[in-house]
């Protein structure tokens, strides 16, 4: 396999609930994976099993408790906010089923904005950014509304519009078609395999197996914030069921 972009060694974080008892949640056990440049890989496991939580380790929205994360050999645990700042606007990109904006921004500033902090010039952002809308279904008389007002599904999409506009090296998606109809599901889906043209890495979360089928050339399978197995898709989603609750 080659040398991985994305070298996860020994990934543990633990939550502490200091208001129930100081009660102590394993999210992460000691948790391995390589994700090789322009590899897409899935996490896949129950509710509860740690995928959400490990995207967040390496987005570094969540501080993890030890272990090692190196991405393009740069250790990620041992930057600082703003050097992590820094490396997101550029060269990590992160889709939630959640759109956090300014809520007083029109949609294409939001995604132009985006392409800005990725080193694009303003009118090379703002094209960008109409040419990400379009190919998320966002029409053109959406761009000047808040994205307060969008519908579930049209946020999902514009956060999908933000990330790709510069084409990050990588790209961590937390499923990010949950809120889609069948028809715009199968868009972004088109729009998520072609990143591999533009030579974009992909470290995702599915529920949806068959994008997983369709998308991911591994699959991770978690349970309790470990790794139960990986292997491809066709080896791996059958045993979904299989492990036990």
């Amino acid at each position: 396999m080659p040398v991985g972009l994305l070298q996860i060694r020994g990934l543990s974080k633990v939550f502490v609930l200091h208001n129930i008892a100081e009660r102590r949640v394993v999210a992460l056990d000691g948790v391995d994976i390589d994700v090789p440049e322009g590899e897409h890989v899935a996490l896949a496991g129950d509710s509860g099993a740690g995928k959400s939580t490990l995207l967040r380790c390496v987005y570094r929205t969540c501080v993890p408790t030890s272990g090692s994360i190196r991405f393009g050999g740069i250790e990620l645990t041992s930057l600082s906010d703003s050097q992590m700042a820094d490396l997101r606007e550029v060269h990590i990109g992160y889709v939630s089923q959640f759109l956090r904006a300014e809520p007083r921004r029109g949609v294409v500033d939001v995604v132009a904005r985006s392409g800005m902090r990725g080193g694009l010039d303003p009118e090379a952002a703002s094209e960008a950014a109409g040419d990400a809308l379009r190919r998320v279904g966002i029409t053109e008389p959406l761009w000047d509304t808040y994205p307060s007002l969008l519908s579930g599904g049209e946020k999902q999409r514009v956060g999908l519009a933000a990330a790709i506009v510069r084409a990050p090296k990588l790209l961590l998606l937390d499923e990010p078609v949950a809120s889609l109809d069948p028809a715009n599901r199968e868009s972004v889906l088109d729009l998520i395999a072609s990143l591999r043209e533009r030579g974009v890495t992909v470290l995702s979360v599915f529920h949806d197996t068959g994008a997983i089928a369709r998308l991911a050339d591994r699959v991770v399978l978690l349970r309790s914030g470990r790794i139960v197995e990986q292997g491809p898709a066709e080896h791996i989603l059958p045993l979904l069921a299989a492990v036990p609750a």
